[in-house]
């Protein structure tokens, strides 16, 4: 069963947060350095023969217009080719998705896949006047909140699911993201720290939400039968998926659920041969907690209506039955859009490899090694839903079992 032609070989992220001191393309520049340094037997940068940049608004960064331009410029790879995906908030894991097509499709053997957003460069007034851009009628006053807060109100509605259940999440991903170097926030929060924030859109208070992040992240995959050129523990690519749902809000028919999530796992799983009971590790799309929540009702982790029992119950915890977002999710980490997702898979390469401890962040090793997960199967999942409408999303799921 399963896929597993294309090989991951390193990765490599920079910090998340507010970096106002590194324009896009030093972040772009660090991260892909990080990447090629830590490739296990070394890595000779000549041997990359394509590359894909996501990225999401390369406009709202204010100085890059044309990212896959910048990408082979700056950093020695004019000459190759280098493809700009640009797909909302699943922007960074369809660059992924997209590079390992070319690879698995015997064109390339070894390509690079980056991404980076600024996110902090403009106003934060700016940047929701850039993301509210779409039909003058269908679409007004629509953001990221007024689509998202909409599903938990439903949600409590149809399943019983609690605020306490929702703020449950935010603690679980703050907390983890302590043990994080990358994150953006590393501090934990309770409950009552989430009930006392100021409410943004109800039922969801601030700390309900994800943060507005810079960051950048970079992966470098190739065929498999090339892998032990690089690394004696290569990351398999089992399988992915992408699904889509109706462009507007008001043309869908479930607010419970995340139709394009529910379709991009199907094909996922389908591909890798597996199913959600043998996924160890999940880094998932927890832009507000309530999509946490329903996460795990849509990628099969628990049954429909019992993603709240499933927070509540620990099952999602670092020694759960699943582990969600061991990082500290985009809640604590941060959603640099185009890498985000790319971020993603890197966790999860490292958490396959049972290699946290040597990630290759800033910090303390033995602090890093306080989110590994025990890997019994050997699989993990990563997972963005988002887009105009929350239309779209995109599944992967890695092995380390060749």
């Amino acid at each position: 069963m399963g896929w597993n032609k294309v090989a991951i070989v390193g990765v490599g992220i920079i910090k998340f947060g507010e970096l106002f001191d590194k324009d896009w393309e030093v972040m772009v520049e660090e991260a892909y350095l990080n990447t090629i340094n830590n490739v296990d037997k070394g890595f000779d940068p000549k041997d990359i023969q394509a590359a894909w940049i996501a990225d999401c608004r390369p406009g709202a960064h204010g100085t890059q217009t044309i990212a896959g331009v910048s990408l082979v410029g700056n950093i020695g790879l004019a000459g190759i080719p280098c493809t700009h995906i640009e797909n909302g908030c699943p922007t960074g894991s369809d660059g992924f998705r997209n590079a390992c097509l070319g690879v698995a499709s015997g064109v390339y053997d070894v390509a690079l896949v980056l991404g980076a957003e600024k996110m902090r460069d403009k106003s934060t007034a700016e940047m929701l006047s850039l993301a509210a851009q779409g039909h003058p009628v269908l679409q007004r006053g629509e953001t990221a909140m007024t689509m998202f807060a909409p599903q938990a109100m439903r949600h409590m509605h149809e399943f019983g699911t609690t605020k306490e259940q929702m703020a449950m999440v935010a603690v679980k991903n703050h907390k983890n993201g302590v043990y994080d170097p990358y994150s953006h926030y590393r501090y934990e929060i309770t409950i009552e720290d989430v009930f006392k924030s100021p409410m943004v859109c109800s039922p969801l208070n601030l700390l309900d939400c994800c943060p507005q992040t810079d960051g950048a992240a970079a992966a470098i995959i190739c065929r498999a039968d090339l892998a032990e050129k690089y690394t004696d523990k290569p990351v398999y690519v089992a399988g992915f998926g992408m699904g889509t749902d109706t462009f507007y809000v008001h043309e869908k028919e479930d607010f419970t659920e995340f139709v394009a999530s529910v379709r991009a796992a199907k094909q996922a799983y389908s591909m890798a041969g597996i199913e959600p009971k043998d996924i160890d590790v999940a880094e998932v799309h927890d832009c507000f907690s309530i999509t946490e929540i329903i996460n795990y009702e849509d990628l099969g982790f628990c049954k429909k209506g019992e993603g709240g029992k499933f927070i509540e119950q620990g099952k999602s915890d670092l020694d759960g039955e699943v582990a969600v977002n061991p990082s500290g999710g985009l809640m604590s980490k941060g959603h640099p859009l185009g890498a985000t997702g790319i971020a993603q898979i890197a966790e999860l390469f490292w958490q396959l490899r049972e290699d946290v401890r040597n990630s290759n962040g800033a910090g303390d090793p033995g602090v890093n090694e306080k989110r590994q997960v025990k890997i019994r199967k050997g699989y993990g999942l990563q997972h963005n839903v988002g887009g105009r409408g929350i239309s779209n999303s995109v599944v992967t799921i890695l092995t380390r079992n060749k």
